[in-house]
């Protein structure tokens, strides 16, 4: 198998290079550096890897449970990591469950009512209520044999969002960090970094926020791209070099909450906006693709994260707000 690009494997794999390039920096994925060749390269056992990888995350297993499945690939500990998950499935499938059978429940007697033209009060019949109060119900039994494919489409109906939020993000004044290069994620960021600490931003505005954004965005023709941070800042705070001030006009936006990594979660936001709602129409920016089309990132807790760990990355879950711009129809 020949080597492949950062962007070859990014496009056969439908997986972002922001995806990939953080599968990286927690360890899951290991890529190599040619001389004299700008693009990040993978080997074959690096593809067959990050193949291991998304099916795990297809089976809806945590990031964190894969790299302890690849830390120690005893069969033993991999049982247990995906009996978990099984129980927490389960779980899941259990809950659902007793919510469709009370509905169906009380289809079957509102058509009753229907029929005999009986006044029905849901809330006041005994026997629905009855029904509900000794609720016992039994598993659901699966196929045994599941294909790729119904792995796929069971991964496209669960990738349906519904807990999407709108929310107005007000006018602002920013900090702004720009890099482009090598990890401009993690060169940005540890620029933003030092300006929170040396201007003890956490004690002058305790509820700053930060958001960032790809600028420019990976593209087939530059090895590179580029991240922008914003923090936002009191109006007349003064921003000295390398970051800049700049001011954020605000708007209406479409939100989503991940965990860092599932950046897969874009498309299922865009998806909402476009198609899975009747009231929001998107509002990208002008600049395109060179901004993310202006949709940003709210990395959550970031002000403080840095305050409280003195500028180390922190170990747990990282969370961010996918925002993306929308107007109404």
């Amino acid at each position: 198998m020949d080597l492949m690009t950062i962007s070859e494997v990014s496009r056969s794999f439908d997986v972002s290079t922001r995806t990939l390039r953080y599968y990286e920096q927690i360890g899951l994925l290991t890529s190599q550096k040619k001389d004299d060749y700008a693009y990040r390269i993978y080997n074959e056992a690096a593809v067959r890897r990050l193949q291991q990888i998304i099916l795990l995350r297809k089976l809806r297993i945590p990031l964190k449970q894969i790299s302890s499945i690849f830390k120690n690939d005893e069969q033993t500990h991999i049982v247990e990591v995906f009996q978990e998950s099984i129980s927490e499935l389960e779980d899941e499938i259990v809950a659902l469950n007793t919510i469709r059978f009370i509905l169906n429940t009380f289809i079957a007697r509102l058509h009753v009512s229907i029929n005999v033209n009986e006044q029905f009060n849901l809330f006041k019949d005994s026997d629905v209520i009855k029904v509900v109060e000794s609720l016992s119900l039994s598993k659901i039994n699966f196929k045994e044999e599941r294909s790729m494919e119904d792995l796929n489409k069971a991964n496209e109906v669960l990738s349906k969002l519904k807990d999407v939020r709108v929310l107005h993000l007000p006018p602002c004044t920013i900090a702004s960090s720009h890099f482009i290069g090598e990890n401009p994620e993690l060169n940005a960021g540890n620029q933003l970094k030092d300006f929170i600490l040396n201007s003890s931003l956490y004690q002058i505005k305790p509820d700053a926020r930060v958001f960032g954004f790809n600028h420019p965005n990976p593209s087939q023709s530059s090895p590179y791209y580029g991240y922008e941070f914003w923090v936002t800042i009191p109006e007349d705070m003064e921003v000295s070099a390398p970051l800049q001030k700049k001011h954020f006009k605000g708007g209406l936006y479409a939100a989503h909450m991940i965990q860092m990594g599932n950046f897969n979660e874009w498309e299922w936001l865009c998806k909402w906006v476009e198609k899975d709602n009747q009231k929001y129409a998107s509002n990208y920016s002008d600049q395109g693709e060179e901004i993310m089309g202006g949709c940003l990132e709210e990395h959550l807790n970031f002000v403080y994260d840095t305050f409280a760990l003195n500028n180390k990355w922190p170990d747990g879950d990282i969370q961010l707000d996918l925002l993306t711009p929308i107007k109404l129809k």
